[in-house]
């Protein structure tokens, strides 16, 4: 047999997400370059690796186990590169984070110049919702989640990353008096909710059921965004995270209605299990976070800390 590691390496990413196309976007090859790569690796074999069912692809049972000896393979190399890179005094590895989606305006600031001054760190970084991130965690596929809700049943450590801060939101063309309302404006209002194991939805339930707030939903959706696009299209009102809706606001596409008892206020979270021994590279991201934390809240987060509304 005469594969090669570059082979086995598009198997993998191939068996991950379980699509050619999608492997070819994340290896940053084409399309052609992964098929023409796959087929030498099916060529070693007389048992298929992948099988066709219609126009989706799957992993055959034999094609799984190859993958399995292919990651441990792939591990064991990347394993001798961090090893020489740190002989050399070089931190190199992976950072794993696996963050909820309103999260991806916040962690991006806490990470940029952590990998601009360790440019052979690889980060692997997982946008979904609270119940997936969690998932992530407790099965100990990642270094560290960020969340606005703690988890109830997993023992965790944390940092406070910094403040989160919920409004009720409509779009511009809706009208309202410009005074401070009190819980019975809800009564004239529909509101759009995000899906459960969502953490924004979890507190807005919170405070709905602690203060008896009469709110009638009309949808559902799977995503902030996609709640900021409906709120945006006049489909309703929502009661949203600041830190995701500071372009509408500015441009004029969103308001907030001032209401006694908002913002609602939570913290941002970053958690990993409790007792975690972690990499050289987790390890020195944790110190970085405790260490530069106050002043990337200061230089990219000033308009959030002082917006009171």
């Amino acid at each position: 047999m005469h594969y090669t590691i570059h082979q086995l390496r598009i198997f993998l990413t191939v068996a991950e997400t379980g699509s050619v196309t999608r492997a070819a976007e994340k290896l940053h090859l084409t399309q052609p370059a992964v098929s023409i790569q796959l087929k030498n690796l099916q060529d070693q074999f007389d048992l298929p690796l992948t099988e066709n069912v219609g126009r989706k692809l799957y992993i055959t049972d034999f094609g799984k186990e190859i993958a399995k000896a292919a990651e441990g393979i792939i591990d064991q190399i990347n394993e001798i590169e961090y090893r020489t890179q740190a002989h050399k005094g070089h931190l190199y590895g992976k950072l794993k984070l696996s963050i909820v989606s309103t999260g991806k305006y916040v962690m991006p600031y806490f990470l940029t110049d952590f990998l601009h001054l360790h440019p052979h760190v690889e980060l692997v970084l997982d946008v979904t919702n609270k119940s997936k991130v969690l998932d992530s965690l407790s099965n100990n596929e990642v270094d560290f989640s960020l969340v606005s809700v703690l988890p109830d049943n997993l023992s965790v450590e944390k940092i406070d990353l910094m403040q989160n801060k919920l409004f009720v939101v409509s779009n511009s063309h809706q009208k309202f008096k410009n005074i401070r309302h009190d819980k019975s404006i809800f009564e004239n209002l529909d509101f759009i909710y995000r899906e459960q194991g969502s953490g924004t939805r979890q507190t807005m339930e919170r405070f709905i059921l602690k203060n008896n707030l009469p709110i009638k939903k009309k949808l559902e959706l799977t995503s902030n965004e996609a709640v900021k696009q409906a709120v945006i299209a006049g489909l309703g009102c929502s009661i949203m995270p600041l830190i995701g809706i500071k372009n509408e606001l500015q441009n004029g596409e969103l308001q907030i209605i001032p209401v006694k008892g908002f913002p609602i206020n939570s913290v941002w979270n970053l958690i990993w299990l409790k007792g975690k021994q972690h990499s050289p590279v987790a390890e020195k991201y944790l110190n970085y976070v405790r260490k530069e934390k106050s002043k990337i809240i200061k230089e990219k987060f000033d308009w959030f800390e002082a917006y009171t509304h």
